[in-house]
């Protein structure tokens, strides 16, 4: 069984994505974790974020373990692997490796924003996570303040749509529901509320 999971940041989706992976005892992928680990192999080179080919080398150069997640999951990240992610040829260098991930023989968790779309789409169950801005905006800040990050609210409003803009808007894989995925509004979910209602969708398809 393939579950394909996608939507915006900040909507749930990850954590969702991980605990159906624990409930049906699947594999799982956050592919975002890939461009945020290219675009902080460019970071740590000392080079621009918008050079394409030096970005599509790192791409090719990753592995799909030994992320250091303390690092990829701030804000700063989440921004700089928007600017990655809206690039082509770094789309392409990472679409085969996610593709392989979903021919495990029992099947795989992905969560993404192009995985029902482009990256699964014959995936068995396909789930469209979203909430308001606000909602992800006050999400966000809670999660980097658990962190010990300084966190100025409208600022995680503003950088919020703007990758929703930069996201939605890409020439390559953007983002957007594929036509036969479950819409899921977790605005008003605890992620309690939120799994419970991903589970239900999945078994509803059958798995």
């Amino acid at each position: 069984m393939i579950i394909a999971i996608d939507g915006p940041a900040a909507s749930g989706k990850g954590t969702i994505a991980r605990r159906l992976a624990a409930h049906f005892d699947l594999p799982h992928l956050d592919t975002g974790m890939l461009y945020r680990a290219t675009a902080l192999a460019l970071m740590d080179e000392g080079g621009p974020l918008d050079d394409v080919e030096r970005a599509v080398a790192a791409a090719r150069g990753l592995a799909l373990v030994d992320f250091d997640e303390t690092r990829l999951r701030g804000r700063e990240m989440g921004e700089a692997a928007s600017v990655v992610a809206a690039m082509g040829p770094v789309r392409a260098a990472l679409v085969d490796m996610q593709r392989r991930f979903t021919l495990h023989p029992r099947g795989a968790v992905l969560d993404g924003r192009d995985i029902g779309t482009v990256i699964a789409p014959e995936a068995d169950v396909k789930i469209f996570v979203t909430a308001s801005p606000e909602t992800r905006a006050q999400r966000r800040a809670l999660e980097l303040k658990g962190r010990g990050e300084a966190v100025d609210y409208a600022a995680v409003l503003a950088d919020i749509r703007k990758r929703d803009e930069r996201d939605s808007h890409r020439s390559s894989a953007p983002l957007k529901a594929a036509a036969d995925a479950r819409i899921l509004d977790t605005t008003d979910l605890d992620i309690d509320g939120a799994v419970k209602a991903a589970l239900a969708i999945v078994e509803k398809a059958g798995g």
